[in-house]
């Protein structure tokens, strides 16, 4: 009997939902909620009873009977460090996903809201892999800075899912693998899976590896201590420089690849110089995840809306295709992502683990 789910995965202007049977699309939704919607709630969870609102009222104006739901579930938020997998949404995870102990986040509402709506109608409720998987070895952690250690922050989600998909693909499973996994979007992390686990990954948030669309990735220590303690910028300030608009923003103006390939490809020579030069760190990342799995590595795989753009595909299998060779899987899908992790626990292929 086919088992029927319901995705949420909120971001901090909508909430994307879909209704999956087994692994099978019914339908999806992109809900969007403007500013205003958004202006009279003071904290990203005081908006849990709106967004739940408008699901069960989409839910309703489509005729859909939310009683045949076996599964709810929910994109995993800024919890505690964990390793990756299934995680039923117990009291604990709730606790720490409205204290946002890594941060306040869209996603923290994901678990939340499937724990709540599970409830009603007396079904079970999920998170799958959440950005803060950790499954980094030890040694990956030492950064040099004893008070500063590094951390895997990042796209798991995407990046098991394509794992799993190329093991299937190659009638193996994703335990018995070893892959490198390039996911690129706004943010950038590439991850070395070993044997089912991402033992390091450069972190895709805050200082760490290539540059992307939006974040200055590792930049200079020496020089960012000076600007810090320059008296031209407060804090906040430097972290937008490095966050939200850093990398191609900072470069070009732009946050779009693709317009930057599309000028790029017209000849502009400033565009040519930052596309190639983002080509040329992810490919310095891989090739440093090609030294963690010490060089025995099935398969590199290049995922993420970055992906669509062949000249920046193209240009990083040029420098890493010597490695191992290169898959392209272009865009993400989160919503199939997170209907494939319950699914698992649903027909007993994994067991659910408790946080």
């Amino acid at each position: 009997m086919a088992i029927k789910s319901l995705i949420i995965n909120p971001g901090s202007t909508s909430t994307k939902i879909a209704v999956f049977e087994d692994e099978t699309m019914l339908f999806d939704q992109t809900l969007r909620h403007s500013n205003e919607e958004l202006a009279p709630y003071a904290t990203i969870i005081d908006q849990k009873d709106f967004r739940k609102d408008m699901i069960t009222k989409f839910l309703k104006e489509q005729n859909f009977d939310i009683n045949s739901i076996d599964v709810f579930v929910g994109r995993g938020g800024l919890v505690k460090p964990i390793p990756g997998g299934t995680y039923a949404v117990t009291d604990a995870l709730v606790e720490d996903l409205k204290k946002g102990v890594q941060g306040q986040h869209a996603s923290n509402l994901g678990g939340i809201l499937a724990r709540e709506l599970g409830d009603m109608f007396g079904k079970p409720s999920y998170i799958v892999d959440p950005p803060v998987v950790d499954e980094m070895i030890d040694i990956a952690r030492l950064s040099g800075v004893p008070e500063i250690p590094r951390k895997s922050i990042f796209h798991p989600l995407n990046q098991k899912a394509i794992a799993r998909r190329y093991a299937k693909e190659i009638g193996k499973k994703y335990e018995d693998i070893n892959v490198i996994v390039a996911h690129m979007g706004g943010g950038v992390s590439v991850g070395a899976h070993e044997h089912g686990k991402v033992i390091d990954v450069f972190n895709a948030l805050d200082g760490d590896g290539c540059f992307s669309p939006e974040r200055a990735g590792g930049v200079p220590v020496g020089g960012l201590v000076d600007m810090c303690f320059s008296g031209k910028y407060t804090k906040q300030e430097v972290y937008k420089k490095l966050v939200g608009k850093g990398g191609l923003t900072a470069y070009l103006g732009t946050n779009s690849m693709m317009d930057s390939v599309k000028k790029m490809k017209a000849g502009d020579p400033e565009f040519t110089k930052v596309v190639q030069a983002f080509i040329f760190q992810v490919s310095k990342n891989i090739g440093a995840m090609a030294a963690v799995l010490k060089g025995n590595v099935d398969a590199i795989l290049l995922t993420g809306g970055i992906a669509h753009q062949y000249p920046v595909t193209d240009g990083i299998t040029e420098r890493v295709g010597f490695i191992a060779p290169v898959k392209v899987y272009m865009g993400e899908d989160e919503l199939l992502a997170l209907a494939q992790g319950a699914l698992r626990v649903m027909t007993g292929e994994e067991q659910a683990k408790e946080y």
